[in-house]
């Protein structure tokens, strides 16, 4: 297949009829077909002319229509420029005043004339009455180095450009990518021109194992629009991902299948206005043999040999970049190994999520070719499925490819279709014997068509799908303190976003969507004031409040229902370990904060919390705890309400604060507290130890409610029983707390009616708070701080008065 240069820029298509007269050819033969004419193109290239027949290269130069180049033989005069500019531009031959050095030509003058001594390159200027004003009117379209290099503005070079190349392969269905940087020098004898030698030196490759279609083909010369678009599920659907690759060179080429593409935006290697060459194996065999050297360097590296060449057909796809050694009109941009390493190490620094949310690819390498041939690996990160749930992955993806299918036809559905499988990252780095292995559960998500009207809407007018993906890390999560402190949840687009704040979202997980960004692809597109109805930005919102919390919903359940049913098999999160998957209000970014209400609807609906009992409960049926682990008392007292039949969960701060925040009346939170703890002792005797007993006390009294401690039975006597709190004013009833001044050895064989004096100072001191309380109506009578003046109710038939000393 010939690429079509008729398509990959409105300047570039050439006037052939005029062309072939001024070059000497017999206009009055029969016209050759494209695939002859472009055979004859190359013989001409190749083969030798005398000096004498040398053509001159003319650039005409105009601030409106750009730059045009023609190449004519000497004995063409400047009226014969200006046919070709009117064949090409429109405008007519006696508008046109061309200057050269700014002196007037006059048509009748010739090329050969105006050309310096060893050189062919003419330059001249154009002028035209109807572009001042007056006659020839409209936009026209910068030319192809112009429309690059305003790519390349926008696209700032970095590891980014790596991850375009997956977003290719993922695109064709690929399984596998390999970057290799080569330093091999090949030969430059038999080449297509003597031009091409500077491009037979050190580049990087690029290989993929699946073949161009002849969409490809015709798709990555239409830089103005990605024929991605007609299929919105392909990663690299904004069409600029591929020309990123001009920061690293000038002639970017293609060889798969039974084809080699070479594109040249600065249209000097293969004729004036001619952007790129096309080979086919089997057709142009004789010419791809015959230029050894041109070919050399697709032969011998990823699967391809003298023998595919013959055979016709490259069962792969492989991208070969020469790097700019020099300057050019395209980018002043220079790469060497070092530049080149720089991409490695930026894509090794995203590696271990690059195949996190992507269909095909599973594997990706780095490799380094020395000059002396030898090869090595130095980077390699795949994605396997979960070993225990092979055929997991694979049905999942069925299911979310049907309900794409559905959205895409049109077919009604209320529901958001999710499904949830396991991917192993395995990360293995040859440079510092080092292998890192990561362990996520992902969920995808395709919206319905119904769910949300104006998402429809804006679906259809951008070819835009309401696809979600949610990823949890399993082997970075802290049951206390979520993710690690290394882990920023970030967005994607399929593939990470570049870091950076724009890419944070400050949840525990990465989410991935089908996302409007901004033309550079660096980041989501937002309303803000100056752009309040761009629908891009209003799909991503209203992807965040419809898809988005029900599929990070089914991940959070899903995880739950793994962990409720493993038994041999390994799930790597455990139960309390799911909290972590909650977002942090006070951590999510405010772009991200929509997820939080309809997330926590749904989810404090189900059964979420892990009690200490190991049941999952739902908010409703739980009782939290938010006691000091390090107090003696902690775990006496869970430990009673659990034998009491109360369901106590503990949970991290975030998670409170979730629980604070999104449970409104007439819900309400209920709490370990010394409250709850009397409440249960008057249903529930307790019937443990001594010491689990005055640990009770200890807490019961914490809030010096001490009105609310009558009918417990947990005031400790000397005697050791216990006496339930009374609020009897009969002194018969009194409990006494000796004093220093009156201690309780003055009073032999009462110690039924005196406190245990070993209990806790503390505690002590709460009881005698109680005491001196007890004048008031809504405090004890039980017990009395003995001191000068107590009388005791036997005394008179026992003892003398106690006197005061």
């Amino acid at each position: 297949m010939m690429l079509n240069t008729t398509e990959l820029h409105p300047i570039i298509q050439p006037c052939v009829s005029r062309r072939a007269e001024l070059l000497g050819e017999c206009a009055s033969a029969p016209q050759p077909n494209e695939r002859e004419r472009a055979a004859g193109a190359r013989r001409r290239r190749t083969m030798a002319a005398p000096p004498q027949r040398r053509l001159s290269r003319v650039t005409v130069l105009h601030e409106y229509i750009g730059h045009r180049v023609f190449e004519l033989q000497p004995s063409a005069a400047v009226r014969d420029v200006k046919q070709l500019i009117y064949e090409e531009a429109d405008i007519p031959v006696e508008e046109q005043q061309l200057l050269h050095h700014g002196k007037l030509l006059h048509d009748r003058v010739q090329i050969g004339t105006l050309v310096q001594v060893g050189s062919h390159e003419i330059f001249m200027t154009l002028q035209g009455k109807g572009l001042k004003g007056g006659g020839r009117f409209g936009q026209t379209t910068p030319p192809l180095v112009e429309f690059l290099k305003d790519i390349l503005r926008r696209y700032p070079e970095g590891g980014q450009i790596l991850k375009e190349l997956i977003q290719n392969a993922e695109d064709a269905g690929a399984t596998e990518v390999k970057f290799m940087y080569d330093e091999t020098e090949y030969g430059r004898e038999s080449l297509w021109s003597q031009e091409m030698a500077q491009y037979q030196g050190t580049a990087l490759y690029v290989y993929n194992n699946a073949v161009f279609t002849a969409e490809d083909w015709n798709g990555i010369q239409e830089i103005a629009r990605s024929r991605k678009r007609d299929d919105p599920l392909k990663v690299g659907r904004f069409g600029i991902g591929f020309n990123s690759v001009y920061h690293i060179t000038d002639v970017p080429s293609i060889f798969s299948g039974d084809q080699i593409g070479m594109l040249d935006p600065h249209q000097t290697l293969f004729g004036p206005h001619e952007s790129g060459q096309c080979w086919n194996l089997k057709s142009d065999l004789k010419e791809i043999t015959e230029l050894s050297d041109q070919f050399a360097p697709y032969v011998g590296l990823f699967g391809s040999s003298e023998s595919t060449i013959k055979d016709g057909s490259f069962p792969g796809t492989l991208f070969r970049f020469p790097l700019r050694v020099k300057p050019s009109q395209l980018s002043s941009n220079i790469y060497n190994k070092e530049k080149v390493l720089e991409l490695f190490e930026s894509f090794k620094a995203d590696a271990d999520t690059v195949l996190l949310f992507l269909k095909n690819v599973q594997e990706v390498s780095l490799h380094v070719r020395e000059s002396d041939g030898t090869e090595r690996v130095l980077f390699r990160v795949t994605a396997g499925e979960n070993p225990e749930q092979k055929l997991e992955r694979p049905n999942s993806l069925k299911a979310l490819a049907l309900a794409i299918d559905s959205y895409s036809n049109g077919v009604p559905g209320d529901e958001i279709t999710c499904a949830t499988y396991q991917v192993n990252i395995e990360a293995q780095d040859e440079t510092i014997k080092e292998t890192q292995r990561t362990t996520w559960l992902v969920c995808n998500g395709v919206g319905g068509r119904g769910i949300c009207g104006e998402l429809d809407s804006l679906a259809d007018d951008l070819r835009f799908i309401p696809t979600i993906g949610i990823a949890l890390p399993l082997t970075l999560i802290d049951e206390d303190q979520g993710a690690t402190p290394g882990f920023s949840g970030r967005a994607f687009c399929f593939l990470p976003l570049p870091p950076g704040e724009e890419s944070m979202t400050g949840l525990p997980v990465h989410v991935s969507g089908f996302f409007g960004l901004t033309d550079n692809r660096r980041s989501i597109k937002w309303r803000e004031v100056d752009q309040w109805r761009d629908p891009a930005a209003l799909w991503n919102e209203l992807l965040i409040v419809t898809v988005i919390p029900r599929a990070y919903f089914t991940l959070i359940m899903e995880a739950i229902r793994r962990i409720q049913n493993k038994k041999d098999q390994e799930f790597q999160l455990s139960a309390r370990g799911t909290y972590g998957a909650w977002p942090d209000p006070s951590k999510i970014r405010p772009r991200w904060k929509p997820i939080l209400e309809p997330l926590f609807r749904d989810l404090l609906q189900q059964p979420v919390i892990y009690s200490l009992t190991n049941t999952w409960l739902s908010v409703d049926d739980a009782v939290f705890s938010e006691l000091d682990d390090s107090e003696e008392s902690t775990e006496a007292v869970l430990g009673y309400l659990q034998s009491s039949g109360i369901q106590v969960a503990k949970v991290p701060a975030a998670v409170d604060a979730v629980l604070t925040e999104f449970i409104t009346a007439p819900r309400v939170t209920k709490k370990v507290t010394a409250a709850l703890v009397r409440q249960v002792l008057r249903k529930a005797r307790h019937k443990g130890s001594t010491g689990e007993k005055l640990l009770l006390l200890e807490f019961v009294l914490s809030d010096a409610c001490y009105s609310d401690l009558i009918g417990l039975e947990l005031l400790p006597l000397q005697s050791g029983t216990f006496t339930a709190f009374s609020s009897s004013v009969n002194d018969k009833d009194a409990v006494y707390i000796a004093s220093e001044e009156f201690p309780r050895s003055l009073y032999p064989g009462l110690e039924g009616r005196f406190i245990l004096e070993s209990i806790k100072p503390s505690v002590m001191t709460s009881l005698k708070e109680a005491a001196k309380s007890r004048a008031s109506t809504c405090t004890l009578s039980s017990f009395t701080l003995i001191s000068r003046g107590t009388v005791f109710p036997w005394e008179t038939e026992r003892f003398p008065r106690v006197g005061t000393p």
